[in-house]
């Protein structure tokens, strides 16, 4: 099978990560009525960027994905953030502390916060935002699993959104009440989904507020001065952020591009400072090259069955399709080594209970891997069997199904491989090939059979990739559900006892990758090229590129 699809490595990759996504044009809206850039100030910086082409939304409330997640932490911030260290630090609360139950969290904001129209920013606004979360009104694919655990979330998720835990007992004083212990809730608030938004400008314009720099307020370091889908997104420095006399960049350009050529000709051309996507087959020669970057992140990537469909509802065929796949080879062939073949469903970087432990390395001391990567052929022939089990010898009898990807990066290789691969269990797919805004549409919605799938960890807990799974997930695409695994992962959720919590993950890891959940292929990296004069800015594991503290020589 590997001669049959050598071509695969001569293709475009940006990898499988979540942030891979398309766009169209809308028109564009532009601040002054004009697509041009105005002028940097005198003395002032411009940085020019890449990180992916138009995104999907970005909607603080909206967002699940790291291109646009990327933008929105230099215009928006949470009451925590992370720093360098992915230390927790306070973001627009200067303090904040909890009970000793671990029931009640209080944040003390810092005076005179104000939005980047030079309005007050108060409590009232954290109270707003994170009950619009909690709305199912606002469909928020975050909703549930960043706020199941806060008092009156059933009820809110019901429509009854007054019924949510939080309040605002002064203009400086936000106050969350939990239903259960959370031991990794200072994360969720640096969350930039918990970022504050203004009601006022919301409510007045609804889902087209994102898109007009007029009315896309926000309250971080940036403030947005045009937004042109399919070209451009301008971010110029908000002269009332709390910090901005930290912020250097006067501006930043958000360049919208998809093709990964198009990105390395601009770069290479001086028209970009750094770009995300590069194309795999320049990655040889660059790797000595000082202005190529690689660095692990906490992301897999993974294909999504739709377990509501037959025969995608039989755990044996699920498992068969995962088996045929050769991991080593998607990792080090057709994604040039950028990437790692999968061995379970959390990869490494991701903590467990002891100091400086790995979630990777205990779930294999204690229960091994469930993909043996270097017994492709043996595995080949399980997954035969299983499909024989299944009811479909040879596949005889399989329905013909489709499998839903869009053409970024080395989407379409592997597209390409996995029906060849799946081609020697005796089944036919397709590829239906969608722009990012279709397919993650269709996938939410469950209008697919199997489909490309990934997440980069949003902090550094298992549970924030396994609870992906969980019944009631807005991000649980393929509407996998078992009450065994809820179960678990609600234990792991509740408990305080830190040893219990990573015990119980490791359980529920293990009952979705036996019943075959969802088909885990590698653990990405990240990659990306930086002109050598950018200094001061910083990578995160989870998937964002900070710029707002660089300068350029």
């Amino acid at each position: 099978m590997r001669k049959r699809i050598a071509l695969l490595t001569a293709v475009v990759a940006a990898g499988l990560a979540l942030s891979a996504c398309g766009g169209g044009k809308n028109g564009g809206n532009t601040a002054g009525d004009t697509a041009e850039t105005p002028a940097v100030p005198e003395g002032g910086q411009q940085l020019d960027v890449q990180v992916g082409p138009s995104p999907e939304t970005i909607d603080p409330a909206l967002n699940a994905a790291s291109d646009s997640g990327n933008i929105l932490i230099h215009a928006f911030e949470g009451l925590l953030k992370f720093d360098d260290k992915q230390n927790i630090i306070g973001g627009v609360a200067e303090s904040w502390e909890s009970s000793e139950d671990g029931l009640t969290w209080t944040f003390h904001l810092r005076p005179d916060l104000k939005w980047s129209d030079g309005s007050a920013l108060t409590a009232n606004d954290f109270v707003y935002s994170w009950k619009r979360v909690a709305d199912p009104a606002t469909a928020a694919p975050y909703g549930y699993d960043l706020m199941n655990m806060i008092v009156g979330f059933d009820e809110a998720a019901a429509g009854e959104v007054d019924k949510l835990g939080v309040e605002a007992p002064d203009e400086s004083t936000f106050v969350v009440h939990l239903s259960a212990p959370c031991i990794y809730f200072d994360k969720i608030a640096a969350f930039v989904v918990m970022s504050p938004v203004q009601q006022a400008t919301v409510e007045a314009n609804g889902e087209g507020w994102t898109t007009d720099p007029a009315t896309y307020i926000s309250n971080g370091p940036y403030r947005m001065t045009e937004f042109t889908d399919g070209s451009q997104i301008v971010l110029e420095k908000n002269p009332y952020y709390w910090d901005a006399e930290h912020i250097t960049f006067d501006r930043i350009v958000w360049h919208l591009i998809e093709d990964a050529n198009t990105s390395y000709t601009a770069y290479n051309q001086g028209e970009i400072d750094m770009i995300k996507d590069v194309p795999t087959e320049e990655i040889a020669s660059l790797r000595d090259n000082p202005e190529f970057h690689t660095q692990a992140k906490m992301s897999t990537s993974f294909m999504v069955f739709n377990t509501q469909k037959a025969p995608f509802d039989n755990p044996k065929v699920r498992e068969a399709l995962s088996l045929a796949a050769d991991r080593k080879y998607l990792a080090e062939t057709v994604l040039q080594g950028i990437s790692s073949p999968a061995e379970n469903f959390v990869g490494p970087g991701v903590s467990d209970a002891a100091p400086s432990s790995s979630f990777a390395e205990v779930t294999i001391k204690k229960y091994g891997k469930h993909f043996d990567v270097d017994n492709y052929e043996a595995n080949l022939e399980k997954a035969k069997a299983l499909l024989a089990e299944a009811g479909y010898p040879n596949g005889e009898g399989f329905p013909a199904f489709s499998y839903l990807t869009n053409d970024a990066g080395a989407n379409m290789a592997i597209a390409e491989y996995l029906q060849s691969a799946w081609a020697e269990l005796g089944v036919t797919c397709t590829i239906n090939v969608q722009e990012w805004k279709t397919m993650s549409a269709d996938r939410r919605n469950g209008n697919f059979d199997v489909a490309r799938h990934g997440w980069s960890l949003d902090w550094d807990d298992p549970s924030n990739l396994i609870n992906l799974l969980e019944t009631g997930n807005g991000n649980n695409d393929g509407r996998y559900s078992n009450p065994e695994f809820d179960k678990l992962v609600q234990e792991a959720r509740d408990t305080v006892d830190v040893e219990k919590h990573y015990d119980l993950l490791h359980q529920a890891e293990q009952l979705i990758l036996n019943d075959a959940a969802v088909m885990p292929v590698v653990y990405s990296n990240e990659y990306w090229l930086m002109k050598e004069n950018v200094k001061g800015t910083w990578y995160s594991p989870y998937g964002y590129w900070y710029f707002m503290y660089g300068t350029k020589e």
